[in-house]
């Protein structure tokens, strides 16, 4: 078996276009939701959501007709794929590119595409609907345009499942490098999902929060909280076999140490409320990860700031930890990115990962109201600095889908 680490990162968030930025505003607490800009929201319920701002694509295009051929979220992914390329060095090495591969999942892919080609198709008709129509919708084109981008020709494909589809693309990803598919694959996710229409769907299943007041929007763990803050962006990470980084002399970030992918089979959108399918997606990464009882513990929870969501994952660490689950260290970047979606697993990784190396673990802000089930340490809304020696992220998404990915700190 192979070792993997992280060797590059990069990220589109609404709070940061690039890794420095991101992990600032993370740990000095930046709330990255305010009201929505990104459309007439006049007419819905809802009025916060977390946007990237100032997103300059033509920075990572060589061509504006590129740009025009790339729906937002391939351009999220194309725009983090360079930034943690460019980390890595990996292309300054002889990396064997049929070895090198691409693993960029999206919950929904192209959706702001498609909403714009049905528009010309119902007022135009056929005939303007635009050739590039299904290569800028469909879900697999961040991966595709990546691997192409970087002559990726390995071990490459999209995944979705829902929030968990990021951190499920860093743990196959993870198991292919493992079991010696490939030497490195860029891995993560891209999300541009925030427009009229899925807002509707979101706010007729009840998954919203519709608060007024950004600083109430996303509150994890807290008694208050009432639904999920939408996001954007996307997160991705070069993993690498741990002798191929090494020999080029590559800076090692973290390695990766557990992975573990499990469902409910419960309900099509809510979590078991037992937590089943969690604890033992948990349990499975934490034991993969040989983290031992005395071993200090970064937490990045999903934390989605619902009822239903919060309640369970509690019991889940609890369950998993025992009285342990007390010492460890928990907090989820939610209360400042949003739901980030598909892309939500990755960046989050990233924050676990830079948890690691600066031993700082970053708030859950705006948390004010303890719920008496709720009892573990949530990192309210300060940052602590800890020195973790394994990070744990969960992911857990629409249809049962439970992920869990483990890091450890590099000596």
């Amino acid at each position: 078996m192979c070792r993997v680490v992280v060797t590059g990162m990069g990220v589109i968030s609404p709070v940061g276009n690039d890794i420095d930025t991101f992990w600032d505003s993370l740990k000095s607490g930046k709330c990255g939701i305010d009201t929505i800009k990104r459309f007439d929201a006049s007419g819905l319920k809802v009025n916060l959501d977390a946007e990237v701002k100032d997103f300059e694509p033509k920075k990572y295009y060589d061509t504006v007709q590129e740009i025009r051929k790339s729906d937002l979220f391939m351009q999220y992914a194309m725009a983090a794929s360079k930034q943690a390329v460019e980390q890595s060095g990996i292309l300054d090495s002889d990396i064997d590119k049929e070895r090198f591969g691409v693993y960029i999942g999206s919950g929904i892919g192209g959706i702001n595409t498609t909403i714009r080609e049905t528009n010309k198709l119902n007022e135009k008709g056929p005939e303007m609907v635009s050739p590039f129509f299904v290569p800028m919708m469909i879900g697999n084109m961040a991966t595709g345009a990546v691997s192409i981008k970087f002559g990726a020709k390995g071990p490459t494909l999209p995944i979705v499942t829902a929030c968990a589809t990021s951190t499920h693309t860093l743990g196959e990803a993870y198991r292919a490098i493992k079991h010696g598919y490939a030497d490195a694959i860029i891995a993560g996710g891209s999300e541009a999902s925030i427009n009229e229409l899925a807002m509707a769907g979101f706010i007729n299943c009840q998954a919203l929060n519709l608060s007024d007041d950004p600083n109430c929007g996303s509150l994890p763990f807290d008694k208050r909280r009432a639904g999920f803050v939408m996001g954007e962006g996307a997160g991705i990470l070069v993993l690498e076999e741990y002798e191929h980084a090494k020999k080029r002399g590559a800076k090692i970030f973290a390695e990766v140490v557990g992975y573990s992918n499990t469902a409910d089979a419960y309900h099509i959108t809510a979590p078991d409320p037992e937590g089943d399918g969690a604890v033992r997606a948990i349990r499975t990464a934490v034991n993969e990860a040989q983290i031992g009882d005395n071993d200090e513990i970064y937490f990045n929870a999903h934390g989605t700031g619902t009822h239903l969501n919060d309640a369970m994952e509690t019991k889940a660490i609890k369950d998993v930890f025992g009285k342990r689950a007390y010492d460890i260290h928990i907090s989820s970047t939610k209360s400042m990115t949003g739901h980030m979606m598909g892309a939500t697993g990755a960046v989050e990784a990233i924050a676990s990962v830079l948890a690691l190396e600066e031993g700082i673990i970053p708030p859950t802000i705006n948390y004010k109201e303890k719920d008496e089930e709720l009892d573990l340490d949530y990192t309210p809304n300060k940052a602590v600095s800890a020195n973790v020696t394994y990070a744990i992220s969960t992911s857990l998404g629409f249809g049962g889908h439970n992920a869990c990915i483990a890091f450890k700190k590099v000596n």
